[in-house]
């Protein structure tokens, strides 16, 4: 996720891990070309052939069938113009060769075997995702009390349908309650953390009347899931700090309003007569998990009017900062006004699909959107 809340510490681990990765995909390579050199260079005494053998066991770590052929070819060339320009012709020669051809059927055969084994765990892994987010990210009706409703959710995590971001909504004895919010990082860390504010945003909205108070129960449930691990030392200091999630929660009243509490959240943009307007709070609120930059004088809630035929959009930042192959940001504002004619799913459709069309289908951040759409319910 991407806020200016965001705070980290770079670190090289990274980048040494990534260059020696490069080095081992790339050694194959380098090797053949270098074993030409030696055998063409005054030390051509030096045996180069077990060398040369090996380079296709190698390239099976990191390379396909293709790669592996490719560095078995080069070997092979190796070999018979070296065996040529010395008249090195013999038994050991003959040997290497078919040393080669083993080791580079090996090599394709278990390549094959491990790519087949990455399909199968690929697909279990997808079921298990699908799994989950039905369990953590339910699709919410299509009629909640006085408002009509449509969700979407895309991951950017490659192969998972379940990321960093999170919505709800709820018809409650209060009002219609909804979230919308965006966990700090991605993986199964993030995941954890959109699950424990989902839970508690579910069990509050139900019992407790004052939407402030509500956000207050998910902030609590980050604090008890950033302490949780560090009690069985699976955490450190530095990275409780760093768990926040930025959450804007709603709440569609009896009285033609909408009561809106914001956490360092993009605003949520309200559509009257085809008309997109953000919802601005007065006062900048820092995100769930960052409590201690709460001011006590600061509005939890403001309210805005949200009469029959307006909608309310939440979305994530992956949707604002999602950038085409040229680097132009996505224009949410445009995409909507664009849609508005449309009932609030094929809305959702629309811009979902512009997004995609607008990245060439590689979103580098999770997006989520929930559009509530006010209804006359014959007041």
């Amino acid at each position: 996720m991407r806020s200016h809340f965001r705070s980290s510490d770079p670190s090289d681990a990274g980048s040494h891990g990534r260059l020696l990765y490069l080095l081992g995909r790339w050694a194959p390579f380098m090797i053949v070309p270098l074993a030409l050199v030696i055998e063409l260079s005054p030390v051509h005494s030096v045996v180069t052939g077990t060398i040369l053998t090996a380079t296709p066991a190698l390239a099976s770590l990191t390379w396909g069938p293709k790669g592996i052929l490719s560095v078995a070819a080069g070997a092979c060339a190796v070999t018979l113009v070296t065996a040529s320009l010395h008249h090195s012709w013999g038994s050991q020669v003959y040997t290497n060769l078919a040393s080669l051809l083993v080791v580079s059927a090996a090599s394709v055969a278990v390549s094959n075997a491990m790519r087949r084994r990455r399909q199968i765990e690929l697909i279990q892994v997808r079921r298990i995702a699908e799994a989950a987010q039905r369990v953590l990210l339910r699709g919410v009706p299509d009629r909640l009390g006085p408002v009509r409703m449509a969700s979407t959710y895309l991951a950017a995590e490659t192969g998972a349908q379940i990321g960093g971001d999170l919505y709800e909504a709820t018809q409650t004895r209060f009002g219609v309650r909804m979230i919308v919010g965006d966990v700090r990082g991605k993986g199964l860390p993030a995941v954890r953390l959109a699950a424990a504010v989902l839970g508690a945003f579910r069990e509050a909205a139900h019992y407790e009347a004052d939407l402030a108070e509500v956000v207050n129960h998910c902030a609590a449930a980050i604090e008890r899931e950033s302490v949780a691990p560090v009690a069985a030392g699976q955490d450190n200091a530095k990275d409780r700090a760093e768990d926040f999630v930025t959450a804007v929660v709603a709440e569609v009243t009896d009285s033609f309003e909408v009561q809106v509490v914001n956490r360092g959240h993009p605003p949520p943009l309200m559509v009257r007569n085809g008309e997109v307007e953000a919802l601005k709070t007065s006062t900048e609120l820092p995100p769930l998990g960052m409590e201690e930059f709460l001011s006590d004088s600061a509005p939890p809630v403001e309210s805005f009017p949200f009469v029959p035929g307006d909608r309310l959009l939440l979305y994530t930042d992956g949707v604002i900062e999602a950038r085409s192959p040229d680097n132009t940001f996505f224009d949410l504002h445009e995409a909507v006004e664009a849609a508005h004619p449309c009932g609030p799913s094929e809305l959702l459709d629309r811009i979902h699909q512009g997004l995609l069309d607008h990245t060439g289908r590689c979103l580098a951040d999770d997006t989520a959107m929930l559009l509530a759409e006010r209804i006359d319910d014959g007041r």
